[in-house]
């Protein structure tokens, strides 16, 4: 096996695919023999060219930083000697590149639930969905008591999403948790969806019926909890008739031009930008050639790589609305007093990742090649089919859900830390290394690590794609269904009374 791996011909460093030791020789592609300087931990940089102080250092061939002293051959790069080279806001011009992504001759179909709507659906569950926190226990406590009872029934199971907010909440906070709460409603993987309020909160069922727009009354069933004698009976009544609405559906073939698949990574390590983000945007092209959506989001992570998705904006009007969402973000920084380019994690840097240009970079990958068709708010459905960006910090339990609030009936987590965690849709976690996958193969459902041990990527493209359809299908489900992780959390930003 390799110890080393360049990306680019033009890199200024190659990474290390196990341990390295000061003093150990190695042979650069290009490049002489050079003396490894120091100790230089697995998923790590080390320079293979002198570089000034003050000067850009190329990894991916773009600039990941800029050295804050003169670099000699053989160093390790990491923070304490490479810094963001980001500064502000930024100017930004419209410079488009042809990236269009061929459209296959072959098209794959998938069995999934059509829906009364005409959407598709790859799960037949019930969601109860609580339009304010203080009676999250009480919907806990009916979908345990609705599994109990339907169980056997043709569901795929009745879950609830606990969330602390719909009370007390003022402006745009408020708005966010009714447009995030009311696209969950209306998620085709939901056969049916019950919504349950207090009463008294400041998100009233009354007015959360306007957000969510047109539903069939026989998909969405709504209780108020202080107006009926005993909330657990009731619901359980209005969970029976949902479920005997959700038993009509049968999965049927359905084309991938009809599924949705959200892009996300978390945990990140030295080998995200080199196995499971390239793997994913390989994937996330598939999709798109076959007339299907994918959903790229975490957008304080493309600072220092967004220029690349603004360039690929399929029009002019698409680049407008992706530097309002760069620059949108950055603001939201500053009225908080926050450093706009304060990242990549600690469990980043012990990865690997230096600066935020180097995770940036490496996390924008998941797009694959694909244009860029439009740009969508926090909290509402994409609109168009092919590569979508939505409004969503890089946090992982908020993006996730912004996701499935967006319409992914999957979502693609890369990571090279591991978590257990999931969204309310199939949360796949693509490791980035086999080691990880060795270690917690509870979380993990795919190994992009077997990119460094062999496998092509033409071949790992297809076999993940398939993966994908068999899961779409029912014929496999990920590891946050089969162990219960499934949460939601909805981005803040303002007072609560």
């Amino acid at each position: 096996m390799n110890k080393i791996v360049q990306l680019h011909v033009n890199d200024d460093v190659v990474i290390c695919l196990q341990d390295i030791y000061k003093g150990e020789n190695l042979e650069i592609p290009g490049v002489k023999n050079i003396e490894v300087k120091d100790d230089i931990p697995k998923g790590h940089k080390i320079l293979v060219k002198p570089i000034k102080s003050g000067e850009d250092v190329l990894k991916f061939g773009y600039s990941i930083g800029k050295a804050k002293r003169d670099l000699t051959v053989g160093e390790w790069v990491h923070t304490h000697n490479l810094e963001s080279g980001l500064k502000g806001i930024l100017e930004y011009s419209y410079q488009p590149v042809n990236h269009e992504v061929s459209t296959e001759n072959v098209q794959h179909t998938f069995q999934g639930y059509i829906r009364e709507n005409g959407e598709a659906g790859i799960r037949n569950e019930i969601w109860i969905i609580n339009t304010v926190g203080c009676i999250n226990k009480t919907c806990e406590i009916l979908a345990k008591m609705g599994n109990e009872q339907f169980n056997g029934r043709n569901i795929d199971g009745i879950y609830h999403f606990p969330h602390p907010y719909g009370c007390s909440q003022l402006g745009d906070d408020l708005s966010n948790t009714q447009k995030l709460l009311a696209a969950l409603a209306q998620h085709p993987n939901a056969a049916g969806v019950l919504i349950v309020g207090l009463g008294c909160e400041n998100n009233q069922i009354e007015a959360f019926k306007e957000v969510i727009g047109d539903f069939s009354p026989n998909r969405i069933k709504f209780l108020k909890a202080q107006d009926v004698e005993d909330e657990l009976e009731s619901g359980l009544c209005l969970l029976e008739e949902l479920v005997e609405y959700a038993e009509q559906f049968e999965r049927q073939p359905v084309p991938v031009s009809k599924l949705k698949v959200g892009l996300k990574c978390g945990g990140s390590d030295g080998f995200s930008g080199v196995t499971a983000n390239p793997l994913v945007g390989a994937v996330s092209d598939l999709i798109v050639s076959e007339g299907g959506t994918t959903i790229l989001t975490e957008v304080p992570e493309m600072f220092g790589a967004e220029t690349i998705l603004m360039n690929r904006a399929q029009d002019e009007e698409t680049f407008l609305k992706i530097v309002q969402l760069i620059n949108n973000f950055k603001e939201y920084f500053m009225r908080h007093n926050q450093e706009i380019y304060e990242n990549p994690s600690p469990g980043n840097k012990a990865g690997g990742i230096s600066t935020l240009e180097e995770k940036s970079l490496g996390c924008t990958q998941k797009g694959g090649h694909a244009p860029v068709v439009d740009v969508s708010p926090y909290g509402e459905r994409v609109k168009r089919n092919g590569l979508n960006l939505v409004n969503a910090p890089g946090n992982d339990l908020v993006s996730v859900t912004a996701l499935a609030a967006a319409g992914a009936h999957i979502v693609l987590f890369t990571t090279g830390r591991g978590t257990p965690f999931g969204g309310p849709v199939p949360t796949v976690k693509i490791a980035t290394n086999s080691d990880l996958v060795k270690r917690k193969k509870h979380w993990i459902d795919y190994n992009a690590g077997q990119l460094l041990e062999g496998q092509t990527m033409d071949d790992l493209k297809d076999d993940l794609y398939q993966y994908i359809l068999a899961l779409a299908s029912g014929e496999k489900q990920t590891n946050n269904e089969r162990f219960g992780f499934k949460e939601i959390s909805i981005f803040k930003e303002g007072v609560i009374l």
